[in-house]
């Protein structure tokens, strides 16, 4: 009769070689022992935490909003926005410069028909 093995199972090739050290301020602290609690942990036993921390944050689907913007993408953005303004401001200025002419023709036109009225004026006048 074989004999079993005692102990922890072994990890074969799924065995842990990177080591991520935490440190926690007293309130953080106290909100993981909350969480540990809401699970049935004791965070005061060893061999708890790690488990527990590994599968929040394994378990976990990240979110493409969580995650920060790639600074090459970001100046390219931003480039971008300022060849946009760029073109915004040649676009204004051109109908600036076209704007006083366009203004121009209003008041002449205005002014013509003010003549015009002056001028009906003035032979209504002269018939009577």
């Amino acid at each position: 009769m074989e004999q079993r093995k005692r102990g922890r199972k072994r990890l074969g090739n799924k065995k842990r070689y990177h080591n991520v050290m935490l440190r926690f301020n007293n309130t953080d602290y106290e909100r993981l022992g909350k969480i540990c609690e809401s699970f049935d942990l004791d965070i005061s036993e060893r061999g708890v935490i790690s488990p527990l921390l590994r599968r929040l944050v394994l378990n976990k689907e990240s979110e493409e909003k969580d995650r920060l913007p790639d600074p090459s993408n970001l100046a390219y953005n931003i480039n971008r926005i300022g060849n946009n303004i760029n073109q915004l401001v040649k676009i204004a200025h051109h109908k600036n410069l076209r704007s006083p002419n366009s203004s121009l023709e209003n008041e002449i036109l205005k002014t013509n028909e003010l003549l015009n009225a002056l001028i009906k004026i003035m032979m209504e006048e002269r018939s009577i």
